[in-house]
């Protein structure tokens, strides 16, 4: 299912923040407790909390207690959605610089069949 406009909007918004991103990386590794997640970071166990409860509202992780273990996982399918919205963008982008370079060859290909431009002679 193609993500909306404001699902890719919340998942934007999550990976703005520096240590989202982080957050993420790692769970890129694997699952983990939240304790060894916020270990990396100078700040407050709710500071930490609050950027999980961001990143599994934009739906980019899920959260499950087990035992006394608060333990997160990644969810790719989220990022994938992302990736789709920007590799749209990515194509136009590629095919604007594919004609770029065909333009500057074409231009340096007509300039060097002219030879030396006469108005630069002395």
């Amino acid at each position: 299912m193609p993500a909306t406009p404001d699902t890719l909007s919340g998942i934007f918004a999550a990976l703005a923040d520096p240590t989202r991103r982080a957050i993420l990386a790692r769970l890129s590794e694997g699952e983990a407790p939240v304790s060894e997640l916020a270990r990396p970071f100078e700040m407050s166990a709710p500071a930490i909390s609050k950027h999980l409860r961001v990143l599994a509202e934009a739906g980019l992780i899920e959260r499950e207690i087990n035992a006394r273990w608060r333990i997160c996982h990644l969810r790719a399918n989220a990022l994938r959605d992302a990736h789709d919205w920007l590799d749209t963008y990515r194509r136009h982008w590629e095919g604007n610089l594919d004609r770029l370079v065909e333009f500057v060859e074409r231009t340096h290909a007509a300039t060097s069949a002219k030879g030396p431009d006469d108005s630069t002679k002395d």
